[in-house]
């Protein structure tokens, strides 16, 4: 049995010249300063003029934080948030000058540890913080052990606002946990705060009261925690809606 072969060129004849291109025809120039305006729109944060790029970002795999994707997030993403903040640099100029005030209320913010004379150590603050975060807020979590959590952070809270450090500012390691000790809490809070109110597992967030994935409650929005009036805030906001283009590749079998 003889089959039919198709030339499928001509179908390319009969399209003619005068077909439409699918794709608009770019410059270099043009693709290149297209893709820096969709890197900077892909790095800034709310925060006006903030880029920000890793797990800072929440970064590109959700729930899957473990091995070596961070890094590889950290690389390229990182990489655009200076492009797009370079750009976004040189576009503003030199328009809004720092508020004197304001910088110096965070220089005498950061040196406050040198003048209280017989207070914490950080290094001491900075480890009962890890094994208490091991402790009761690891991979494998239940609500009993992040209430426990919580509970220890306002100990460490009131124990970092009495760190002290002694030598001078050059190259003073202790200083530098006590001035880091303040966002290492801030970020462990937030993680608890987090896990306690997302009843289910995923990724590497294992609740061991609420052992099953449950993608019609949580799998349609994000968890996110913001400062309002002096408090941490945790909330549910929708997910947007992903592209068909990007659906096909993560539902599909492209890859």
């Amino acid at each position: 049995m003889t089959r039919r072969r198709t030339d499928n060129r001509q179908h390319v004849r009969q399209a003619g010249p005068r077909a439409a291109p699918r794709f608009r025809v770019q410059s270099f120039s043009q693709r290149k300063q297209s893709a820096r305006r969709r890197v900077a729109n892909l790095a800034l944060s709310r925060r006006r003029r903030l880029f920000a790029a890793g797990e800072s970002a929440a970064g590109l795999h959700g729930a899957n934080r473990l091995g070596g994707n961070s890094l590889s997030d950290l690389l390229v993403f990182g990489r655009r948030a200076g492009i797009g903040a370079a750009e976004y640099a040189r576009s503003v100029g030199d328009s809004s000058p720092a508020d004197d005030a304001q910088v110096e209320a965070y220089v005498k913010e950061a040196l406050a540890p040198f003048d209280n004379t017989g207070g914490e150590n950080p290094y001491l603050i900075q480890q009962d913080l890890q094994q208490m975060m091991q402790d009761y807020a690891g991979i494998a979590r239940n609500e009993s052990d992040l209430t426990l959590a919580l509970d220890e952070l306002v100990k460490l809270n009131d124990r970092a606002a009495k760190v002290s450090v002694i030598g001078n500012r050059q190259f003073n390691p202790g200083w530098h946990i006590a001035i880091e000790i303040r966002s290492l809490l801030a970020v462990s809070e937030a993680t608890v705060r987090g896990a306690l109110l997302r009843q289910e597992s995923r990724g590497g967030h294992m609740r061991t009261d609420f052992i099953e994935t449950d993608e019609a409650r949580w799998g349609k929005v994000n968890i996110v925690v913001r400062k309002k009036d002096g408090a941490m805030q945790v909330v549910e906001e929708p997910l947007p809606e992903m592209p068909a283009d990007l659906r096909e590749i993560v539902e599909g079998d492209i890859l």
